[in-house]
């Protein structure tokens, strides 16, 4: 089945470039994603280039046509996170983890780099809120670090070292199997 069922729109170019971008992810299950376009698009912080929307199973963009393929797959890949389960959350939080007590900077994508930014040591130690936020904000970015296509961006400032880690914490859990979404 090809990966670009997953994602349907009345937009014939968001439409296609999605099928572009699809050819590139690990094999995906489950229902399609509605795109669409919404100029203007914002958060309580202010303009995003993009929005998933979990439970409506779509996902809303505002992105040129250069930053579509690392926008896309960062909020696709909120869909799994959402589904993933607690084996591929616990592999991809203990890599983490050894790079904060490694003393790691950087990040590989502005939505999780501004949120470790902002991190309390008790926050992380305690696994609250803002810890799991950019869990799953880091988890995404690395994804659109991954599978976009996008070889080199100013938002990709994380080691090499630590960039591997994840890499293998992604070969292991996400792409041995069939993604729910």
């Amino acid at each position: 089945m090809p990966r670009s069922r997953f994602f349907i729109s009345h937009d014939p170019i968001l439409q296609a470039r999605a099928a572009t971008v699809a050819s590139r992810l690990p094999e995906f299950r489950g229902l399609p994603i509605q795109l669409h376009r919404v100029p203007g698009l914002q958060d309580r912080r202010g303009p995003v280039h993009a929005a998933s929307f979990l439970r409506q199973r779509r996902i809303a963009f505002d992105c040129t046509t250069a930053e579509f393929p690392r926008i896309f797959v960062h909020e696709l890949f909120h869909f799994v996170w959402l589904h993933a389960g607690n084996p591929l959350r616990w592999c991809f939080e203990e890599v983490i983890n050894a790079e904060f007590r490694a003393g790691a900077r950087g990040e590989l994508g502005w939505s999780a780099e501004w949120r470790k930014a902002e991190l309390p040591a008790l926050e992380i130690r305690d696994r609250n809120r803002s810890w799991r936020e950019y869990l799953c904000e880091s988890f995404c970015d690395t994804a659109a670090w991954l599978y976009s296509g996008v070889k080199g961006h100013p938002e990709f400032t994380l080691a090499e070292r630590y960039c591997k880690l994840r890499r293998r914490c992604f070969e292991e859990k996400v792409e041995s199997r069939a993604l729910s979404i």
